[in-house]
């Protein structure tokens, strides 16, 4: 019976791996982020967005972009690395000498194992900071009003009202797409500069073209002192844009679990349908299981092919594979959607279905 413990063999196929894994990730992520570049110089001198913006904008988005392309770097990274042990004939040496193909698949993905834990902590730290920094830049952009700060929210101002809202998100009613407001404050200013009334809104929204503050509690101040009051809904005459502030919120699927995790809590006590905040927060949640069963269970498909194929056919099944796995999650996680199954076990059906292949697989070939 075969042992499990590290050979020299391990290490062999860990390193062809590493290096092709390595290379395809870097051409991946400069592809990607190249293009984007283009994309943002079509945006240089709107409210004095620059060049060196447009650089800006991409370098700190980089670690994000990276997290994104690392399965499929993994996944076509792998194929060339075992490709290359096959075209030397290396890898029928391994088949000679005993080495199963689950051993060898099992090699491929520990080191794309010790590599995931950098990029999960990358794409929970790094990565969610510089879609931050990139959004606030795109908000100054497209409107000179406004701005992002990562301790306090969103600032705008309003003539002369200065507005702040610690916290904003997406909700997602009759399948259109709606901003919300949270902790809302809105500190109105006298022409010589001083406070002339403070309102706090647990909520604002924009609902029937106008913006609408939920459980305000107002203080107004005066030469006789402050007086309050509290309502439970108060019609705000805002200029703030929804639609920008739309498309500049950050979207789900690049904010770190912790923030997600927040909003779905938020949502949740409101009686509101988490929706796409908790499909982001279970893909992000089982990133690194997906990633690990794509790369084992894609291995040993492709050794066949490996044998006979050149560097065009590997990465050629590199992208079919990492294709056809990214269009069945997303068919798996909308039918999950649309019939009420729970995000999570959505997003974990491909990776057991595959699996399950997988092991049908290896039973017959060992």
């Amino acid at each position: 019976m075969e042992t499990w413990r590290i050979k020299r063999v391990d290490w062999l196929v860990s390193l062809s791996v590493l290096g092709s894994m390595l290379m395809v990730w870097l051409v991946l992520t400069g592809f990607d982020a190249v293009f984007e570049f283009l994309r943002q110089l079509g945006n240089v001198g709107k409210n004095g967005y620059t060049v060196s913006n447009a650089a800006v904008y991409i370098l700190v988005t980089v670690p994000r972009r990276m997290y994104e392309m690392f399965p499929n770097a993994a996944l076509i990274g792998g194929l060339l690395g075992l490709g290359a042990l096959a075209s030397s004939g290396e890898l029928t040496a391994l088949r000679a000498a005993g080495m199963s193909r689950m051993r060898i698949a099992a090699s491929a993905a520990g080191v794309v194992a010790v590599l995931l834990v950098a990029v999960v902590v990358m794409g929970e730290t790094v990565g969610p900071w510089g879609d931050q920094q990139a959004q606030a830049m795109q908000l100054r952009m497209k409107s000179g009003n406004l701005g992002l700060t990562n301790g306090s929210g969103l600032w705008a101002r309003d003539g002369d009202r200065i507005i702040n809202a610690r916290a904003s998100m997406l909700r997602h009613e009759d399948g259109h797409s709606e901003v919300q407001l949270a902790d809302v404050r809105v500190f109105t200013l006298t022409p010589d500069g001083q406070l002339s009334r403070f309102d706090w809104a647990k909520t604002a929204e924009h609902v029937g073209g106008q913006w609408v503050l939920n459980n305000v509690r107002t203080t107004t101040l005066d030469d006789k002192g402050t007086h309050s009051s509290q309502s439970a809904r108060v019609l705000w005459a805002s200029h703030l844009n929804p639609r920008i502030l739309e498309q500049s919120l950050i979207q789900p699927q690049y904010l770190p679990m912790r923030d997600l995790h927040r909003s779905m809590r938020y949502l949740e006590s409101n009686g509101e349908n988490p929706g796409p905040y908790a499909i982001a927060f279970w893909a992000r949640a089982l990133y690194p299981f997906n990633v690990l069963v794509l790369v084992l269970c894609a291995m040993p498909f492709a050794f066949g092919t490996l044998r006979s194929g050149g560097l065009g056919k590997r990465i050629f099944i590199g992208m079919l594979l990492a294709i056809g796995w990214y269009f069945l999650q997303k068919a798996m996680v909308s039918f999950g959607t649309v019939y009420g199954v729970p995000p999570g076990v959505a997003n974990v059906l491909p990776a057991i279905l595959l699996a399950g292949l997988a092991w049908l697989y290896f039973r017959k070939r060992v």
